[in-house]
């Protein structure tokens, strides 16, 4: 089993004794700042990796390490420059404290801490900031995973046991406090956890306090919902610069934060797209084998049954090579939807590696059919060499259709999902950890079949002399739920006025909406660089990203960054926070350890938790090593490591698939008997998935409703009355079965639900039923 925290070379934990959070919230971004004290208690130096992920687009702004009564606080340097300060400062006995952003992706961190004396304390504050997630019931979530530190064993150890999702008994405290402010009144703050009073600062209740209460055992997440009121109107903050930063520079000039977070209205919301192209494009390359593959199967039959009657579709399966269920998309039938049932059943992961391009291609050049606007739900779970150029095949084709993207597991690329999803005006989703599959593509499909948010614009009224310069890329589409940050530099003067304002546009289905926003110029107060420094992440996420597309100047594109992450003091790709203290002079013992890593969060901000195998430092065999051949043999059993335990691993994390069969899931047994109509058959297998025999349905059957409205109508009692927790999967099921009803035009069918009710232990309304 694989410990939890800072290791020894034997796998001994190094005791984590507390963990001190104080959270600043303001609007929709949080400062986090978490100080963790560990104790050596061995009887040599250690230096010992530390890696953790936090939540997806986090900026880490400070990094600071106290030992003893000692404080060293990092700085920002180029990586490479700050790797080897770090080296020469452990081969010259000093401590020092290097911490890097993985190259494998910008959510995780790795620390490695140089030269804990025996009996020393280490003390490690790091300070990130992030964007809050707004959640169904538009509050905002911020969560601290109950598992902060990483799992690992020593590279020697040879092939790790199965990965543990908890770690025992926390045998450390925590304190936890947070502090919010906002332009919009704070109505609650609720929590999973027990939570002192929460204290309202100002009369107008836009500022509180609240603490964690003593005692938290931290066996679970802890987690944060904050409601604001008047939740959907847009608001602003602006942010003061820094006086001593660079006259014309991000830091100097204030920046202001526009939150976008368009109200759908019910009657809005409630008008279902009837028509469309329905394409998908599903990954059968060989990792896709076992349980991703059954799964996939099991969602294709929740969409399948989920179409309306009228509509278009097709499947497509990839890998080497690719091969679609017909050639060309065909209307949605009870013919066609049987085929395709039968070829999903079929389906295996048998097409070898990932190459998406080409099916593309294939499905861009077949003809649009103008009265049915063409979705693309596209499921991977790798990634490709192609990235930019299936991105941009994706946007050449952006006026004719939407791109839905998913990444599956642990490998998927979030550049190619998050891309396909972006240049297709679509939305991307991540089924990592212990997500399922089918509840997120559902809701994919609801944003498919729903009017969005489009045409949006942001246009800015400014004083004489003052200019705006926006950060964020364009917003091109927002679905229900979804909020938009736009971060903006203000540059210049204000010659007269004080005041500005920024004018929001878009279109939802029919109409025309426009909200303007007032916004003062001079910030009231110290409001800290929580919004410089998101704005400089946004910025440098963009340039990192024109840097993947290997443009022209990528040394330019790579200085700018580096630049940028400097002067701003946030982390990328090409810098790293180095700390060293000079005062130390401790005789370093050993290599560096090598160390297997599950980078896996309990918390749902994390987008795409990771398992990854940590290489040595390229520049290991350059070393002045004392010990060259144990660092040779370090290397050597990495390489063994990733070249025969990734296929292991994958098959161990299988179970972030949660692939419910049909014979073992009542509900999937119960769509899968559904008509493409909507109707269900009054037979022995409708019987069989409510438990009961066909004697007991067709006996309790009302006269004046015949078989298929009576296994209708009880097929929709079961899923509102047993099944209500899963209501995002079956919902367009529920919907084709209610509209199918109430096209047989059978009159009141108050009796039937009272009968219905009794028959299947249930207790719900002909309302609740929608017919």
């Amino acid at each position: 089993m694989m410990n939890c925290g800072l290791v020894t070379e034997k796998n001994d934990l190094v005791p984590l004794k507390s963990i001190s959070v104080e959270v600043r919230v303001q609007d929709h971004v949080s400062t986090v700042s978490s100080t963790l004290l560990y104790v050596n208690e061995e009887e040599r130096p250690l230096e010992a990796l530390f890696v953790f992920p936090l939540p997806a687009d986090a900026a880490v702004c400070h990094f600071s390490a106290k030992i003893g009564e000692q404080e060293i606080v990092a700085k920002v340097q180029e990586r490479e420059t700050a790797r080897d300060r770090y080296d020469d400062a452990l081969s010259s006995g000093q401590q020092a404290f290097l911490l890097e952003e993985s190259a494998e992706s910008p959510d995780v961190f790795r620390l490695s801490v140089g030269c804990l004396s025996p009996g020393q304390n280490a003390a490690v504050t790091i300070i990130y900031i992030t964007e809050l997630d707004v959640q169904a019931d538009h509050s905002l979530r911020f969560c601290l995973p109950a598992v902060l530190n990483p799992r690992y064993t020593p590279a020697g150890a040879g092939i790790v046991s199965e990965i543990s999702s908890v770690c025992g008994a926390a045998p450390y405290t925590l304190t936890l406090s947070v502090h919010v402010s906002s332009p919009k009144p704070i109505s609650k703050l609720e929590s999973n956890c027990t939570l002192d009073p929460l204290v309202f600062l100002r009369s107008d209740h836009t500022q509180a306090t609240v603490n964690l209460s003593p005692g938290h055992m931290f066996d679970k997440d802890v987690e944060l919902f904050l409601y604001y009121q008047d939740t959907h109107q847009p608001s602003a903050v602006v942010e003061a610069g820094v006086a001593t930063a660079p006259s014309g520079s991000l830091m100097r000039d204030p920046v202001v934060m526009i939150s976008l977070y368009p109200e759908f209205p019910e009657e809005v919301m409630s008008s279902l797209a009837t028509q469309g192209e329905f394409i998908f494009v599903m990954d059968r390359s060989g990792s896709m084998g076992g349980m991703p593959i059954e799964s996939a199967k099991d969602t294709l039959l929740l969409l399948l049954k989920s179409l309306p009657m009228g509509c278009y579709f097709n499947i497509y399966g990839f890998g080497s090579r690719f091969e679609s269920f017909f050639p060309q998309s065909v209307e949605y039938s009870q013919d066609t939807m049987d085929q395709a049932l039968k070829r999903v059943k079929e389906m295996k992961a048998d097409l070898g590696g990932t190459e998406i391009l080409q099916p593309l291609k294939h499905i861009y050049s077949q003809p649009c059919n103008p009265d049915h606007p063409r979705q693309l739900f596209i499921f991977t779970d790798g990634e490709v060499e192609n990235t930019k150029e299936v991105l941009d095949l994706v946007k050449h084709h952006v006026h004719s259709h939407r791109c839905f993207s998913f990444g599956i597991g642990e490998g998927a690329s979030s550049a190619l999902i998050t891309g396909m999803a972006r240049e297709g005006s679509g939305h991307a989703q991540f089924i990592t950890g212990t997500d399922r599959m089918q509840p997120k593509v559902m809701q994919s499909l609801r944003f498919a079949l729903q009017p969005h948010v489009f045409n949006i614009s942001v246009d800015w009224t400014l004083p004489d002399g003052v200019t705006v310069d926006t950060l964020s890329q364009p917003i091109k589409v927002l679905f229900q739920g979804q909020r938009a940050l736009i971060y903006a530099q203000l540059k210049g003067e204000s010659s007269g006025g004080f005041e500005g304002k920024v004018t929001v546009k878009y279109r939802l289905k029919d109409h025309p909406v426009t909200n303007q926003l007032h916004f003062c110029l001079k910030p009231a107060g110290e409001t800290g660089l929580s919004v410089h420094r998101l704005a400089a992440r946004t910025r440098i996420r963009s340039l990192e990203q024109e840097e993947r597309s290997r443009g022209a100047d990528v040394k330019g594109i790579r200085r700018k960054i580096v630049e940028l992450s400097v002067q701003a003091g946030v982390s990328s790709v090409h810098t790293a926070f180095i700390a060293v203290n000079k005062d130390s002079r401790q005789t370093v013992k050993g290599p560096l350890l090598q160390r297997r890593v599950q980078t896996h969060s309990h918390g749902k901000q994390l987008a795409r938790p990771k398992s990854k195998i940590l290489r040595a430092p390229k520049d290991a065999f350059e070393r002045n090593d004392s010990q060259p051949e144990i660092l040779l043999k370090e290397r050597l059993i990495c390489s063994s490591l990733i070249s025969t335990n990734i296929p292991q691993s994958f098959e161990k994390c299988s179970f972030l698939f949660d692939s419910l069969g049909k014979q073992s899931d009542p509900l999937l047994q119960l769509v899968s008997l559904q008509k493409a109509s909507g109707c269900w058959d009054l037979d022995v297998t409708l019987a069989d998935a409510f438990g009961k025999t066909e004697d007991e349905l067709t006996n309790q059957k009302p006269a004046q409703v015949e078989g298929s409205v009576w296994a209708t109508l009880l097929a929709l009692i079961w899923l509102y009355g047993c099944k209500i927790d899963q209501r995002v999967e079956w919902q367009f099921v529920a919907m084709k079965a209610a509209s199918w009803i109430g096209s047989q035009k059978v009159g009141d069918l108050s009796e039937c639900v009272c009968v219905g009710n009794a028959l299947l232990g249930c207790q719900v309304t002909k309302e609740t039923l929608g017919i």
